[in-house]
């Protein structure tokens, strides 16, 4: 990736919401050549989109847990991902070296429904389930090194 590009992004990563104005006022580019740019890189599966971050306190949701999950039967297909992709609360699933096969970064607003989503999960997944629950979040979503 050129330089141009990795300033792109990393401006985008801060502020997605930044127009292609002040990304060519802060690349020396055109605004014509940024949005080319930020087309390509969006072709390029570089930038896979935009969203905005939401304080899940504020939105009632004010626990997190991460729930490592590992089947019952270990020579039975690997499709847990799959069968959990409809469970809403399950906000990232990452497959894992380990002990455990993936680990779900959950969100919910009591640790009653905690306890509803872990039974819920293991249900549809055929698992067995490990919980850590959140205390606090010094910083998250921290972008990537470029």
């Amino acid at each position: 990736m050129e330089q141009l590009d990795r300033e792109i992004v990393e401006l985008l990563v801060k502020d997605g919401r930044m127009s292609y104005t002040d990304l060519g006022k802060a690349t020396g580019l055109s605004t014509s050549a940024v949005h080319q740019r930020v087309r390509r890189l969006e072709q390029r599966g570089v930038i896979k989109g935009y969203t905005a971050l939401i304080d899940a306190e504020s939105v009632g949701l004010a626990m997190t847990a991460f729930i490592s999950v590992k089947p019952f039967d270990p020579s039975a297909p690997d499709d847990i991902a799959e069968r959990l992709a409809g469970i809403e609360e399950i906000e990232a699933c990452h497959s894992v070296a380990g002990d455990e096969n993936y680990i779900l970064k959950v969100r919910v607003a009591t640790p009653t429904e905690l306890e509803l989503l872990l039974a819920r999960v293991r249900s549809v997944a055929g698992v067995s389930t490990r919980t850590t629950v959140v205390l606090s979040t010094p910083y998250e979503a921290r972008p990537p090194r470029l």
